[in-house]
């Protein structure tokens, strides 16, 4: 794989040498991912990264895979700089990976309050803490060449009407508490690049507050870096640019185009990180090293909440019947909603985990009892083949829609599941107006009535065996999908047999069929479907199980439909019946350990009855082997 290294630019010579045009062209993206480039000038573009986790690359629709470590919280449990300055050095590399120069990250928001839909984004409500963690992050990421960008600069502490909510606070509040985290990693880390939030703060946009970025940015702190926009977070252009709002971002512009800047902070962040040795193609690049270092985070992440009558650790060799009961022990519950979204080189859940560490001769039971989504689980290899038999779901491209006669397909893919968004796709025989037909093989392990839930930012419908399940086309209202611009997810059901075959079909539309905003450039759709499960039903199952088994255990929590960029919680409760799950448990097996996964805080109304609770957050790729290594004492929790 070829590695591209840049040479530098003299800034200033190559700043008089640009035409007006070429200059306008460096303040904002020029795309999605990336800023301008001049080749001409020997200017390269920069290509920024997802998310605060991971690296995507500039892939939303089928991208490659990738590593995700513990979320923000996951991390602040740790404690431990020395290993987040690993943690950022393994990100970078991942930047390598998928050829980007600057790693959106790491999220620097306090966390100020417990519904917060991007919380687990954070380290902690400790200013303090905060910042030191930041601060080793960044370190470690930009000792490669990689540029860390310090975000959301600043008070970005709540998703709900995140774009125009005004953030009151006194000037103390304002610089011991909130900023305190940036400034030290400003002070400590220099990160090469700080995204401005999409708020207000005192009654000015971040992205327009001379206050903010000129006075004590730039001023008191001496802060040398560029400042990008937080995605469509400028609200006009003289005031952002005054400001010192140093690139608009995604291109192209909105509100720069007849303006003109010198654009000295982007051509010395093209200089800053032309030694970042990236690929100029998108790869993996999974090993045994970063699974072993991913393993660590994830592990001294784990916090173990409550062991009242030592029961932990585990001897795997005690441990011949086994349950492992809940709607998140077969869940890989590895991250939040949002930026946050990677495709994986692997997963494991806390099932997975426990089983792979039990003996050969142990029986290991499992039970839902309760669903715990909000949004129906979407189907992947487990459950669903493409049209040749593989692992995977059929996605074909058209210009025109399913009632054209013998419409021909422009692209033909094939996604590992069935869900997609098409922020980064193109082809160059599509239309502005296209279509998407989406095909599976859906084979069920069980017998009964399931139930399938399409959402779609454009239209959608959804065939089972050609029969119309769900129509999300002739009425849709908005909700919290797909960054908050999506539909509602529509229902359907559908009764099937086990082992039998059914052709799954889903035929949509992009965005300007509906003439929507294009937040999402080509839109997106996600149909999720599992057996309709009666709670009365599964959580008697669930008891029945536990009786018998000496060793159970309940894995509840939350997930990436109820922790997300775009929306913010109603409550810290767990989703409905999971407590009454618990409890019932609980009161079978006394002895039933709890493990918990949230970024956020959960009620625990059944926490006096649990003897042994572990909490896990979202704790990446390692998620559920992670749980079990404290579990069988392989490692000390947190």
């Amino acid at each position: 794989m070829h590695i591209q290294q840049r040479p530098t630019i003299d800034v200033e010579s190559t700043l008089a040498s640009l035409t007006l045009a070429d200059k306008i062209s460096l303040l904002s993206g020029s795309d999605f991912w990336h800023s301008a480039a001049i080749p001409s000038h020997g200017i390269a573009p920069i290509k920024c990264t997802d998310g605060p986790n991971g690296a995507r690359g500039s892939r939303f629709f089928n991208p490659v895979p990738a590593l995700c470590i513990p979320c923000g919280t996951g991390l602040g449990a740790t404690r431990n700089p020395e290993l987040l300055y690993a943690a950022g050095q393994l990100l970078s590399r991942e930047c390598e990976a998928k050829g980007a120069h600057v790693w959106l990250g790491p999220t620097v928001n306090l966390v100020r309050g417990p519904l917060n839909g991007r919380r687990f984004e954070s380290f902690s409500e400790d200013p303090h803490l905060s910042g030191v963690l930041a601060t080793a992050i960044v370190r470690g990421v930009q000792s490669r060449g990689t540029a860390a960008a310090l975000k959301h600069f600043v008070a970005n502490d709540q998703e709900t009407a995140k774009m125009s909510v005004d953030i009151c606070m006194s000037q103390r509040a304002l610089r011991e508490v909130y900023l305190k985290p940036f400034q030290m990693a400003v002070r400590d880390a220099k990160p090469k690049v700080i995204m401005a939030s999409y708020n207000k703060v005192n009654g000015a946009h971040v992205s327009e507050s001379r206050k903010l970025l000129r006075d004590i940015l730039r001023g008191e702190w001496e802060y040398d870096g560029l400042v990008m926009s937080d995605w469509y977070g400028t609200y006009g252009c003289t005031d952002a640019l005054n400001a010192g709002v140093d690139i608009e971002m995604p291109g192209s512009s909105r509100h720069r185009a007849d303006k003109a800047l010198v654009a000295v902070k982007v051509l010395e962040l093209v200089n800053n990180t032309a030694a970042a040795r990236v690929l100029t193609k998108e790869t993996a690049r999974d090993s045994p090293d970063d699974r072993a270092l991913n393993g660590r985070l994830a592990t001294e992440s784990v916090v173990l909440l409550k062991n009242s009558s030592n029961f932990l650790p585990l001897q795997a060799q005690e441990c011949e019947d086994v349950a492992v009961i809940g709607p998140n022990a077969k869940l890989a519950a590895v991250y939040g909603g949002g930026s946050a979204n990677l495709r994986l080189y692997y997963t494991s859940s806390v099932f997975q985990g426990i089983r792979d560490q039990l003996l050969s001769n142990a029986t290991i039971h499992f039970e839902p009892g309760v669903f715990g989504h909000i949004l129906l689980p979407y189907s992947t290899g487990d459950y669903v083949t493409d049209e040749n038999g593989n692992t995977g779901v059929s996605v074909s491209f058209y210009n025109g829609p399913e009632s054209v006669q013998n419409r021909k397909a422009f692209d033909r893919q094939s996604i590992p599941d069935t869900t997609y968004q098409l922020i980064n796709y193109n082809h160059p025989d599509k239309n502005t107006t296209f279509y998407v037909s989406m095909r599976a093989n859906f084979q069920p392990d069980m017998e009964g009535l399931y139930e399938f839930g399409l959402a779609s930012y454009g239209i959608s419908k959804t065939y089972i065996d050609d029969h119309l399940v769900i129509d999300n086309e002739t009425v849709q209202s908005q909700a919290g999908m797909f960054f908050g611009h999506g539909s509602t997810e529509v229902r359907g059901t559908y009764k099937m047999e086990t082992n039998k075959i059914y052709r799954l079909r889903v035929e949509a539309g992009s965005v300007h069929v509906k003439d929507q905003w294009r937040f999402i450039p080509g839109g997106a759709c996600r149909l999720g479907g599992c057996l309709k499960l009666e709670p009365a039903k599964g959580i008697r199952n669930a008891v029945a199980v536990a009786k018998k088994c000496k060793h159970t255990f309940v894995v509840v929590g939350l997930n990436a439909d109820l922790e997300k960029e775009g929306k913010d919680r109603e409550s810290m409760n767990l989703p409905p019946y999971v407590d009454d799950l618990v409890s019932a448990v609980l009161e079978a097996q006394p002895n039933a350990i709890v493990v918990t996964q949230a970024g956020n805080p959960i009620e625990m109304p059944w926490r006096d009855q649990a003897k042994t609770i572990i909490h896990s957050w979202y704790d990446g790729n390692e998620a559920g082997n992670a749980v079990a290594d404290v579990v069988f004492g392989k490692v000390n929790p947190s």
